[in-house]
């Protein structure tokens, strides 16, 4: 390790020349400081044989080589750019010095010289010292920043400290060149900068090797991430759409509403009905005026409805005769019937679409009076007993889906169902309408979700079994959610209990195959080679196919690769006698 410095300047006070006697301040330093050992100096010059700078080597706190170049004149910025910035380049100190009797030689330096000094360092962060040497000879040397007596042939020493500001410098004064001037106050800041220069030197150079070390050092493996999982779309819902469409085809039409002349028909279902109004419950006796509690809607439905049960129908819908005869129903309000057509619509959407309902009987109508009257009878109709109605809970905003709060209250209960299906000894009521609306086969699958669209399995093997009935009778939505639900439920499974539950994956995988179910049988594929450790312990792994079997081995995580460089770090580590950093 070494300490390279560059002293620039002549400290006495004629010239390089005169009184060569004169020892220099660097040439004092080392041959007074106690520190300094094995002295060798060379000359070198200028390509016109003019003397440049003096090189000087020694060694330095016992082992440490000092090496300085003191170049006494400032020529060699102008006859020697290249040099000059080159020794600043290099230097770990720099040292400028100037007598304070030679003010000319100082404006010049301030003038010239510095701004290259400036420029060569390019914001290097290399602590300079500035040397004023000797005793102003027009007086007693003063130290008082503010004295103005010697401007005019000394250098003052406000004007030194400017200039030490200018370069971000140290400022020291030396009168003479004595022991106490060399040593202690010189010698003793040059000796601080050069403790600093090794202390830095000494931390690069360990970052330095430290960081070969790392190059050199053998690295743990890095375990790659397990590959993403398929991404499963759920299918959209289409719940609303399915009730709508079944008012167009009037499939399974349990109700026909007349105008008193009988002229026109109009077909509905009496569940659809009955599940978004108080009012046909209580004109098809699902309830009682007594269960009503509201003599509004009593009176609504006995001025606006009049049912004839066991008639006859003028005509059969689309010439085939009902199994049983639907419920006739006159409507005694002739504008409300003229309008009845767009009002199952509204019902049939969901009853929240009310701003529509308005413009179709505003375009029907094309009476304000009469469209206000059968918009308070539909209103009547939406009733909730006990409950006034106004404008602003009937705005679109305002009204909640009926269907899948409503209905629900019709699921699992013989209260207007016209089928019954037996499984296993149990009986299961149901509704024709609903079932055709909801499912293209017609399906011993009666689930809540025909009913709500939602559904809530209470468990994984639950959800399977539903799964497996939703694939055979088509309901491809509620098979997309059971897949869901199967994959939310393993997802969250620790992996503690992944490796201590009974439940076979294995099993589930084929089961998801048979049935046709290609996004789970494929997720739960990835879901056992993305936990090989814990599934190929179980013996339901040896039930896998070839095919599965390659595909999980192919997939694995970690890889089989990861393992065995990991087990070559483990041993390399061991060797090293050194702290694992990945276990």
């Amino acid at each position: 390790m070494s300490v390279n410095i560059v002293a620039f300047g002549n400290e006495r006070d004629d010239g390089f020349s005169e009184d060569n006697q004169q020892p220099s301040l660097i040439w004092s330093y080392l041959g007074r400081s106690a520190l300094i050992s094995q002295i060798d100096s060379s000359l070198s010059a200028s390509h016109v044989g003019n003397p440049v700078f003096t090189e000087y080597q020694a060694c330095v706190f016992g082992n440490v080589r000092l090496v300085v170049h003191d170049c006494p004149v400032w020529d060699i910025f102008d006859s020697d750019w290249y040099t000059s910035r080159s020794l600043i380049g290099g230097a770990d100190i720099i040292v400028i010095k100037y007598s304070v009797n030679d003010k000319t030689s100082f404006q010049e330096l301030k003038d010239s010289y510095v701004p290259m000094i400036k420029k060569a360092l390019n914001h290097c962060s290399v602590p300079v010292i500035i040397s004023a040497i000797g005793a102003r000879k027009n007086g007693v040397p003063c130290t008082c920043p503010l004295c103005t007596s010697d401007r005019r042939s000394c250098v003052t020493t406000s004007e030194g400290v400017q200039l030490a500001k200018e370069l971000g410098a140290t400022y020291l004064e030396l009168h003479t060149l004595n022991d106490f001037y060399i040593q202690k106050y010189f010698g003793g800041v040059l000796e601080y900068f050069m403790i600093q220069s090794l202390n830095q030197k000494s931390s690069e150079k360990m970052k330095k090797r430290k960081k070969m070390q790392k190059c050199h050092r053998v690295q743990p493996p890095q375990l790659e991430q397990p590959e993403k999982m398929p991404i499963l779309k759920g299918e959209a819902s289409h719940y609303d759409a399915d009730l709508h469409n079944l008012l167009c085809c009037c499939q399974c039409a349990d109700v026909a509403f007349y105008p008193e002349d009988l002229s026109t028909v109009v077909e509905a279902h009496k569940i659809i009905l009955c599940s978004v109004s108080h009012l046909f419950m209580l004109l098809f006796e699902v309830k009682s005026p007594a269960d009503i509690h509201d003599a509004s809607i009593v009176r609504t439905a006995q001025s606006l409805f009049a049912v004839e049960a066991g008639a006859a129908f003028p005509l059969a819908p689309r010439g085939i005769p009902p199994c049983v005869p639907p419920v006739r129903v006159v409507v005694k309000d002739s504008v409300f019937c003229s309008c009845l057509p767009d009002i199952l619509h509204f019902i049939y959407s969901g009853a929240f679409q009310w701003e529509r309902l308005e413009e179709d009987i505003k375009k029907k109508l094309k009476d304000p009076e009469k469209t206000e009257h059968v918009l308070e009878k539909v209103k009547c109709i939406l009733k909730t007993p006990g409950k006034l109605n106004t404008v602003k809970d009937c705005r679109s905003h305002q009204i909640k889906r009926l269907y899948n709060t409503s209905l629900r209250l019709f699921f699992n209960t013989p209260v207007l169902a016209d089928v019954i299906f037996k499984i296993q000894g149990a009986t299961v009521p149901a509704h024709r309408a609903v079932l055709v609306a909801r499912c293209e086969v017609m399906a011993a699958m009666f689930n809540e979700y025909l009913y709500t669209d939602s559904c809530c399995p209470a468990s994984i093997l639950q959800a399977m079994s539903l799964l497996i009935c939703a694939e055979m009778y088509q309901v491809m939505r509620l098979q997309h959610i059971c897949e869901l639900y199967i994959i939310t439920q393993l997802q969250s499974m620790p992996s503690r209990e992944l490796a201590s539950t009974s439940l076979s994956i294995v099993s589930l995988l084929k089961k998801a195959k048979f049935h046709n179910s290609d996004c789970l049988s494929t997720w739960l594929l990835h879901f056992i080679a993305t936990n090989y450790l814990i599934f190929s312990q179980k013996p339901e792994f040896q039930d896998l196919s070839v095919e599965e079997r390659n595909f999980v081995e192919m997939h694995r995580w970690p890889s089989n690769l990861y393992l065995k460089q990991l087990a070559d770090y483990r041993n390399y580590v061991h060797s090293q006698k050194c702290h694992c950093t990945v276990m």
